[in-house]
């Protein structure tokens, strides 16, 4: 039998550069799965996405997805794609074993907690709202930080301080007085040791969302960490949302293990493969 992607519409394309494919996974023809793909310029003119990979359970087992799935690579090469990322459900346990099989890598993964009690703060540290003025120092540390997500893609350093500092402003649209947004500063004992920014309304989750959780160097390793994340929480419960998520990228172990210890628990791998 014969497995294959067959295009299931036409592609469709974005203002921004991106486009977007349906494709059937066929076997012998007839419709076994479905397969979209997709490219976004906001993650590097060279990199696709598998957005979805279904294939029906009756089919499963017998080597359909992972034939789906390499079919889909070469669809992404065509497209000039010299990498490819998906996400998957933290419960796909057969999506995962297939994906590490295929060569994926995780390159991050998201995480949640349900809320309950509002948590108290250690003694000493008091969280306050960030001041207008403090504002531009804060944006111009955290995009040169995210930038240097872009530069490991390969991006010139002047192509990923611009897509950083677009990214911010599109979140960020009015500044420290932004809607729905709580930028918060902890000081520990009258001196300012980290700041942490929280998304109240965001749409990538139904509940809060830590976007930056930043701990000044110097004031590193004595529990900070964990107080802004607790003042998170706060923010997250006084609006009204009963869960919070965040995510750590690939190799930052010190960060997983905090929230770990807090509770927060795998929802979503991220993984990526190089199209070589």
């Amino acid at each position: 039998m014969t497995t294959h992607l067959r295009p299931a519409g036409a592609e469709r394309r974005q203002p921004d550069g991106g486009r977007t494919r349906a494709f059937a996974v066929c076997v012998n023809g007839h419709p076994v799965g479905d397969v979209e793909l997709a490219t976004d310029p906001r993650l590097g003119r060279t990199t696709g996405r598998v957005r979805t990979l279904r294939i029906q359970r009756s089919e499963r087992g017998r080597g359909r997805g992972t034939v789906a799935a390499l079919a889909a690579e070469e669809v992404l090469r065509g497209w000039g794609c010299r990498e490819v990322l998906l996400s998957l459900d933290a419960r796909a346990g057969v999506g995962l074993r297939l994906a590490a099989a295929l060569g994926y890598t995780e390159t991050g993964r998201t995480l949640a907690k349900e809320l309950a009690a509002e948590p108290e703060l250690p003694q000493g540290s008091v969280v306050r709202p960030m001041a207008a003025g403090e504002y531009p120092d804060w944006r111009d540390a955290e995009v040169d930080a995210y930038a240097h997500r872009w530069l490991d893609r390969g991006m010139s350093q002047a192509e990923a301080r611009d897509r950083s500092a677009a990214n911010h402003d599109d979140l960020l649209p009015g500044g420290a007085a932004t809607a729905d947004v709580a930028l918060r500063v902890l000081e520990h004992d009258g001196v300012g040791v980290g700041t942490v920014w929280i998304a109240l309304r965001p749409q990538i989750a139904t509940g809060g969302y830590v976007y930056s959780v930043t701990v000044a160097p110097e004031h590193r390793g004595r529990g900070h960490g964990r107080t802004l994340m607790r003042a998170a929480e706060g923010e997250c419960l006084a609006a009204g949302l009963r869960t919070l998520g965040l995510h750590v990228f690939a190799g930052n172990e010190v960060a997983l293990r905090l929230y770990e210890s807090l509770g927060y628990a795998p929802t979503a791998y991220h993984l990526g493969k190089p199209l070589i």
